[in-house]
């Protein structure tokens, strides 16, 4: 049986905290409704207390979207937990997600304070959160670079307190795949009553291994993903939703699941960059408009004697369609194709020869080539 990932997504929180993609609340209702639609289950809706914009959203927010459960998050501050009881008042399934930090460089320099007072702070954060919802999230930020003793001892008390979801963030992006994958499993190995909560895990993409993480994650045991379209989130981003719930769909062998309707990838991603005015580039993974583009004469070869010689999703299952562009790289086989498909049908092979080399020139001369330079080139 195959073992069920529940999707955190934190687009609204962590992927709106990049500068200028800030939205409004009537917006934010718009990205929640496609990730209702998407089959998100946990939608993290704000963080309530920085401001009363983002309080206002998260309540209206929750009015409008009831499947899924939505998060508010808090700082392990009563002030922050009441101010994310409060959005979440009009919730029917609501979550509250406390953090505080684990490693020695943040307790010391950011905090100016010791292991077990942090720690302390985050058990009386958990204990207080309890009384407005029997759903809470402990986080303990930077736990990617905190020691895994201290860390374990952390978690264990949290869950003790009364954590339901123990979220172990490579906060600042520093995680090697083999070592965090690792750290995920020293946890299960050595913190009392983890196989009664769910462990979550949240990593940046400071090097780009926001993802290779994540799964490594997986592999180790973790059922909660916390994730944003498009990877958006604070500096290098998140890991990408796309990305990660892809990667489970496509190897088998990772035995796991999620409940997202991936036929709504693609849409749900422009929606996204669109409002957040933040162009997703084109080779990236997934929803990049080159990710199923082939302009390389022997994989467009590959591809149409059978797509999956290059092709390791099928386009349609992430809303895309697959592309074969015709540049100065492209062979005789992509040629006719298109030919075929404009109409120009039975063409001999010495008519494609010569086409072709008519076409390689034109070709030299622009990036690519379009239907109306075919029909150009048909019609001398």
């Amino acid at each position: 049986m195959k073992k069920q990932i529940f999707i955190f997504d934190t687009t609204l929180r962590d992927g709106e905290q990049v500068p200028g993609c800030q939205l409004n609340t009537i917006e934010k209702i718009q990205v929640a409704k496609a990730l209702d639609e998407l089959g998100i289950d946990i939608i993290e809706a704000g963080f309530p207390i920085s401001s009363p914009g983002d309080l206002k959203s998260i309540i209206e927010l929750s009015k409008v979207v009831t499947r899924p459960t939505i998060c508010s998050l808090s700082r392990a501050i009563k002030e922050d937990i009441d101010a994310a009881a409060e959005s979440l008042k009009f919730a029917k399934h609501k979550r509250i997600h406390t953090f505080i930090s684990s490693s020695d460089v943040q307790i010391k320099y950011q905090f100016k304070s010791t292991r077990e007072k942090i720690m302390q702070q985050g058990i009386e954060a958990v204990k207080y959160a309890k009384k407005f919802t029997q759903d809470v999230e402990f986080s303990a930020m930077d736990a990617g670079r905190s020691d895994n003793a201290f860390l374990a001892k952390f978690i264990e008390n949290t869950i003790k307190a009364g954590a339901t979801t123990v979220n172990i963030p490579d906060t600042t992006g520093y995680c090697l795949p083999d070592e965090f994958g690792e750290k995920i499993k020293y946890l299960f190995e050595n913190v009392k009553g983890i196989d009664k909560v769910i462990v979550s895990v949240h990593c940046h993409n400071d090097l780009g291994l926001a993802t290779a993480n994540t799964i490594a994650a997986v592999q180790n045991g973790a059922r909660q993903i916390e994730v944003t379209v498009n990877g958006v989130g604070e500096r290098a981003g998140n890991t990408s939703l796309e990305e990660a719930v892809m990667i489970l769909k496509t190897r088998v062998d990772l035995n796991a699941t999620t409940s997202i309707n991936t036929k709504l990838i693609c849409q749900t991603s422009q929606l996204v960059s669109k409002l957040m005015h933040m162009p997703v580039q084109p080779n990236k993974a997934i929803v990049g408009k080159n990710a199923f583009a082939h302009s390389s004469g022997i994989h467009q070869n590959g591809v149409l004697k059978n797509r999956f010689t290059y092709e390791i999703i099928n386009p349609e299952d992430v809303g895309a369609k697959s592309s074969l562009v015709l540049t100065a790289r492209s062979g005789r086989s992509a040629l006719r194709y298109h030919l075929e498909r404009l109409g120009y049908k039975k063409l001999s092979q010495t008519q494609i020869n010569s086409t072709y080399q008519k076409f390689l020139m034109l070709a030299d001369q622009k990036k690519d080539l379009g239907d109306n330079d075919l029909k150009y080139l048909m019609s001398n």
